[in-house]
């Protein structure tokens, strides 16, 4: 089955009210774990490439490992650019073969992300590619995207953005954060200001970032066997499956990916000191992904069966 854009993907979700989980891939064994849980589940898949992804691997290498899985797996399988920093980059993707790109202009005041947006839109239209803007901004530190302080998105500027900008979907702040170090008191997402955006948009897919829960069991293994990752913390996952109900079709995940994957590398290597065969290690490391992946379908995203 060859590469799909996301548009038939986000239809069936905004009407099932299930999100499709847009998980970050780096390497063989993460790609692996990923295609292999959503074979299973029978689950649409968007595998997302970073910035920092594209520098660690190269696009080449990741496309052809998304080709790969592609000729085992029988389901919808969207490549994206996950924060695409300028034009370029995205033109890039996109000449690349990624079948859906994002522009973060989160950064830049709002006239100019529109415009911005608008350039890269109508160049990846202009080759059937799909585009994902953002507008607000998320707290918090993941690969190469940073901010001190979140800045919720406003639901009469995210309707102007759309109209303006003419993206096909719209990343929002609303209480979510990147990275594991995400809250000091309570979780919260704002629901009233998600209802509205999508009560203003109706029909049109919403995008949650920063959407890991940080599994506690995975932050006391990678504690227990070797480091720290004090005060980690994620979004509570029945507030995304809530999400999931008001408009929200694509829900991101990454950080969740890197703690199963490093807490049993951790936990092997405390078990078995001799080994050095990678293969000995990746293997249970790539089941972890599997594992997480396969509960985030089914039990956060909704989207089991759905293809």
């Amino acid at each position: 089955m060859p590469l799909t854009g996301p548009k038939e993907m986000f239809a069936k979700a905004y009407a099932g009210r299930y999100a499709v989980g847009a998980f970050n891939v780096n390497n063989m064994e993460i790609i692996q774990g990923i295609v292999w849980a959503a074979q299973e589940e029978r689950a649409p898949l968007i595998l997302q490439v970073s910035a920092g992804a594209r520098k660690y691997a190269s696009q080449p290498y990741l496309i052809k490992l998304v080709e790969a899985a592609l000729v085992e797996a029988d389901l919808p399988i969207c490549l994206h650019l996950d924060h695409g920093q300028d034009f370029d980059i995205c033109k890039a993707c996109i000449d690349g073969g990624f079948t859906s790109v994002m522009y973060d202009g989160s950064h830049l005041p709002f006239e100019e992300n529109i415009a911005v947006t608008k350039q890269v839109v109508e160049y990846a239209h202009s080759k059937g590619v799909w585009v994902e803007a953002e507008l607000g901004r998320l707290a918090g530190v993941e690969d190469e995207v940073s901010s001190e302080k979140s800045i919720y998105t406003d639901p009469d500027q995210a309707v102007e953005f759309v109209e303006k900008s003419g993206c096909d979907s719209l990343a929002i702040a609303i209480g979510t954060s990147h990275g594991a170090y995400k809250f000091t008191g309570e979780p919260k997402l704002d629901f009233e200001r998600l209802e509205k955006i999508s009560n203003m948009l109706p029909g049109y897919p919403i995008v949650l970032h920063g959407s890991s829960s940080v599994p506690q069991e995975f932050v006391e293994m990678a504690n227990a066997y070797g480091g720290e990752i004090p005060g980690a913390r994620g979004v509570p996952e029945d507030l995304l499956r809530k999400a999931a109900t008001y408009g929200v079709c694509k829900i991101n995940i990454d950080t969740d990916i890197r703690l199963a994957m490093t807490a049993t590398i951790r936990k092997f290597f405390k078990e078995n000191p001799s080994v050095f065969d990678p293969r000995g290690y990746l293997k249970p490391a790539r089941q972890a992904v599997k594992d997480m992946v396969q509960h985030k379908i089914k039990h956060v995203l909704g989207c089991s069966d759905a293809i």
